[in-house]
């Protein structure tokens, strides 16, 4: 990768960045705001994650959207991932360029240029899976002649995609299986927008029930997939998954990898379960103005941090080489490049940096192209780069 002056977040006004340097984030190489991920934090999410799967013996497939940066994406293949989950053809794409096995796609498709794509990959020897909920998704599929692996997917009142019923889940896999050049290779759900235990539990076990049905009319291959969990319900879909037998069962929780300051914090499965993942993400700004009583302005926006769940959240403020925590200062608004502060306290000053955690990492990287990797002491040991 080439890093210079078009690499938002360092400074390189003349040249290029020099991989065998480790500076500081605050040595001057870097100007504000800056996003960086601590690297000691990822690593321990990514041995979580690969353990706690393990322990239960389900594979895992986490969802690549989250960060789509191959450093990530290698380290997590290399902890043992089964394969790779994402949302798009494009992204699709983009890790079979960059030489993932094994990649599950989760949502239909019906561009008959992507689908064309995807039978000619997989003619090739490339594994690769996307979902159909409908009988329009089986003859699009079907119109490219295969070969292609398909999973029917279940989904819920209100939800997002996938198919409301078992009856109608039936119809389509009944279609997928007749199909020349296409394999019913399994079932997939997606949990996440649920907001209950009872509700995730009802809705994972009208899975299991799916799935029942659909071995019992001989549709299903004899270990099929069931694929299922988001990052803030997979310890209630491993309880009920495990009431399938001679399945492959396996996880798609994405922002496992980093973890946040915000939802996930908040969402976590490991609230309810032993084990823990830590918060790898944060974006450094400096405060700009004090421009009214109780009100602080810092150079950090909407094009800089996530904000659909929920705002960043101040946790240190550096001054020179002293830092202390953030106390009571609360971000209240963004703009596209202003961070609005309530500051009751009067605790920053222009000039000061403040450390902020972020809410909802999948919608963290795509802001960045090139992302420091730190040390605990904020010494850069390797940059990432993001595929978006």
């Amino acid at each position: 990768m080439t890093i210079d002056w078009r690499s938002k977040g360092f400074w390189l006004p003349d040249g290029t960045w020099d991989p065998s340097r480790q500076p500081s984030i605050f040595d001057g190489d870097f100007t504000w705001p800056l996003m960086v991920v601590r690297g000691d934090a990822v690593r321990a999410n990514i041995a979580t994650m690969a353990a706690y799967c393990a322990r239960h013996g389900l594979d895992f497939a986490p969802h690549a959207k989250t960060t789509m940066a191959p450093g990530l994406l290698d380290a997590q293949m290399a902890a043992g991932a089964w394969g790779l989950t994402v949302a798009t053809p494009n992204q699709a794409l983009v890790l079979h360029k960059l030489g993932i096995p094994r990649v599950l796609i989760a949502n239909q498709i019906l561009d008959p240029t992507a689908l064309g794509w995807l039978a000619t990959a997989s003619a090739a020897g490339w594994e690769v899976y996307f979902q159909v909920d409908s009988l329009e998704g089986v003859a699009a599929a079907a119109a490219t002649g295969g070969p292609l692996r398909i999973l029917v997917e279940l989904g819920h009142a209100n939800g997002r995609t996938g198919i409301r019923s078992l009856p109608a889940l039936s119809e389509v896999a009944q279609a997928v299986a007749a199909a020349p050049g296409l394999t019913l290779a399994g079932v997939t759900g997606y949990e996440g927008q649920l907001s209950t235990v009872d509700d995730v539990d009802r809705f994972v076990a009208t899975m299991v029930d799916g799935v029942r049905q659909l071995r019992a009319a001989g549709l299903l291959p004899d270990r099929p997939i069931v694929s299922a969990g988001g990052s803030a319900w997979f310890d209630r879909v491993v309880e009920r998954f495990a009431a399938l037998d001679d399945c492959q069962l396996i996880l798609r929780s994405g922002a496992s990898i980093t973890h946040d300051d915000g939802f996930y914090r908040e969402h976590t499965p490991f609230n309810r379960i032993d084990g823990g993942l830590a918060p790898a993400l944060e974006i450094w700004a400096q405060v700009q103005s004090t421009p009214e009583p109780g009100l602080a302005i810092a150079g950090m926006g909407k094009r800089d941090a996530p904000i659909d769940e929920g705002l960043p959240v101040p946790i240190e403020i550096r001054r020179g080489d002293t830092t202390s925590p953030a106390g009571g200062l609360q971000v209240v608004k963004l703009n596209d490049h202003h961070t609005y502060l309530a500051d009751p306290d009067a605790s920053v000053t222009p000039g000061d940096l403040i450390r902020f955690g972020i809410s909802h990492p999948c919608t963290a990287f795509d802001k960045w192209r090139h992302i420091p990797v730190v040390d605990n002491d904020h010494r850069v040991v390797d940059v990432l780069d993001t595929y978006f």
